[in-house]
């Protein structure tokens, strides 16, 4: 970029063309030239662990996604990323109950989110696993090329500065939200949540028995259908709609052997929704 200086005061600028505007014009914003997101990342994959379908459920659960993952390692660059699950949620009745506000429940989800993730990571140990915080992201690379297993919690770093949602006080990017918002950054190569569903049904299959499944869906058409119920959080959506390097996500049971490594290997297990 060029520099110049003005006239009258002297004063040495930046030549650009964001100088001297305001940056909330919309013709301006929609008139930048942006180029291909750089992708840092696009042969890892991101594994979202759910807190409340696979981790609360002890030993059962846990114990034989861990062997599977630690079985992927040879083959697939893998980041954990982990939920909060029924601690979570715990805490979060009763910081509604006080009145505390969204930013402040949203780091008491966090602190949860971070016990997952010294579980998994201590679990995974023995194979390479590493914790990882959101400071630490510029060091993957090198955690990478020795094989390490990164588990980082799926809070986003909003914090105390969570964005306000219209219809409660929880807040509205939790630990979905953080793991795609982790991949789209890295430019990964996928993201993965791992729950305790086949995928996405039209309703929540724990309540209603007769929903029906949905296999793959756009985000548009999801949006349009506005049901009461979903198997990840609803921002998500809107950041899909948005996204410029993680085109779709990948819904599996993480309760069935093999479905994260039929995933991995490019096979449609569980759900898929997609950007376009």
């Amino acid at each position: 970029m060029a520099l110049f200086r003005e006239r009258d005061s002297k004063r040495l600028h930046v030549k650009s063309k964001l100088m001297g505007e305001s940056l909330v014009g919309k013709t301006f914003l929609s008139g930048i030239n942006y180029q291909r997101c750089f992708r840092a990342f696009p042969d890892v994959n991101v594994v979202k662990i759910g807190g409340q379908s696979i981790t609360d459920r002890g030993a059962k659960a846990l114990l034989p996604l861990i062997t599977e993952i630690s079985a992927l390692r040879e083959q697939h660059k893998l980041i954990i990323s982990t939920g909060g699950g029924t601690r979570s949620r715990h805490v979060y009745a009763i910081a509604v109950e006080l009145g505390m506000p969204t930013g402040i429940i949203a780091k008491l989800g966090q602190s949860v989110s971070e016990q997952n993730a010294l579980i998994i990571t201590t679990l995974l140990s023995p194979y390479g696993g590493i914790k990882a915080g959101h400071d630490d992201i510029p060091k993957l690379g090198a955690y990478f090329s020795q094989g390490c297993i990164p588990v980082i919690h799926g809070m986003p770093p909003y914090g105390y500065w969570e964005h306000l949602s219209k219809e409660s006080p929880l807040p509205p990017n939790r630990t979905d939200v953080g793991a795609f918002l982790l991949a789209e950054v890295m430019g990964a190569k996928q993201c993965i949540f791992v729950k305790d569903e086949d995928g996405l049904y039209t309703d929540n299959p724990k309540v209603n028995p007769h929903a029906d499944f949905i296999p793959h869906i756009t985000v548009k058409e999801l949006m349009a259908a506005n049901l009461e119920d979903l198997i990840v959080e609803r921002a998500i959506l809107d950041l899909l709609a948005s996204s410029r390097n993680i085109t779709r996500i990948q819904i599996i049971n993480g309760l069935k052997p093999g479905n994260l490594t039929r995933a991995l290997n490019g096979e449609h297990v569980g759900s898929i929704i997609s950007k376009d």
